[in-house]
C-alpha cells in the first residue's frame, strides 16, 4: 500500500489481508502442531544435503518473489504502467486466491516433510506422503502457488506482475522436474506413488 502511494486501494487491501492470513495460519499451525516442520522451513538455503542446483534456484526464487511484490503496486497503482484491467478479470484473480489459500495450507497440514529446500530429510526418516491433497496431484503446494502467482496480478491489475509470474512458473516447472528426479532416485516408494498419482501439477494435463 505504501508502494502504491495510497491507502484507498481495495485490491491492494484484499491481497495484503490474504497474504497476512496465509502466513499467520502457517506459522500458528506449525508452531502448535508441527514444530519439526517449522524448524525445517526456517532454514536458510544451503545447509545439510540440499541439492547444489537448488541452492541457487531457491535464492533466485526469493529474489523474484520480492521483485514481484514490489512491482505490482508500483505498476498497477502508483505509475499505472499497465492498462486498466476489466472488473471481471480482477474478480477472476480474486477468486483464484481461494484455491491458492486452500492448497497452500492443506499441503502444509498434509505433509510434515514439506521443506522449502530440495533435499531428502533422512534425519527425520522422510516417507512418501500420498493422502489428502497429495492424492490429487504430486505437488499441491506448487499448484497453490500457481493460483497465487496468476491470481494476485490479475486482482491488482498488473501486467508486469503477470509477466514475472509466467517466468516464475517456468522456474517452478524446472524445479519440479529436478525434485522428482531426486525423489524417484532417493526416496523409497516414490516410484510407486508416481504410478498411483499420475499428474505432477495440473490434473489431466501434466
Amino acid at each position: 500500500l505504501l508502494l502504491a502511494g495510497t491507502w484507498r486501494w481495495l485490491e491492494g487491501w484484499i491481497f495484503a489481508i490474504w497474504f497476512v492470513l496465509m502466513i499467520d495460519f502457517n506459522m500458528v499451525y506449525l508452531y502448535w502442531k508441527d514444530p519439526a516442520l517449522l524448524a525445517e522451513r526456517a532454514k536458510a538455503p544451503g545447509p545439510d544435503n540440499q541439492k547444489t542446483w537448488d541452492k541457487y534456484l531457491l535464492t533466485a526464487v526469493y529474489i523474484i518473489f520480492i521483485l514481484w511484490v514490489f512491482i505490482m503496486p508500483l505498476d498497477a497503482k502508483r505509475f499505472q504502467w499497465s492498462p486498466a484491467f476489466p472488473l471481471w478479470l480482477k474478480v477472476l484473480g480474486g477468486v483464484a486466491l481461494i484455491p491458492a489459500l486452500y492448497l497452500i495450507e492443506k499441503a502444509t497440514i498434509d505433509n510434515t516433510y514439506l521443506s522449502a529446500m530440495v533435499r531428502i530429510q533422512s534425519e527425520r526418516k522422510q516417507q512418501v506422503i500420498s493422502s489428502g491433497s497429495y492424492g490429487f496431484v504430486r505437488h499441491p503446494l506448487y499448484l497453490g502457488c500457481v493460483f497465487l502467482m496468476f491470481g494476485a496480478p490479475l486482482l491488482m491489475g498488473s501486467l508486469y506482475g503477470l509477466i514475472i509470474s509466467i517466468f516464475a512458473v517456468m522456474i517452478l516447472v524446472g524445479r519440479i522436474l529436478g525434485e522428482e528426479k531426486m525423489l524417484t532416485e532417493e526416496l523409497e516408494g516414490y516410484e510407486e506413488y508416481k504410478k498411483k498419482v499420475k499428474y505432477r501439477l495440473i490434473p489431466f494435463v501434466w
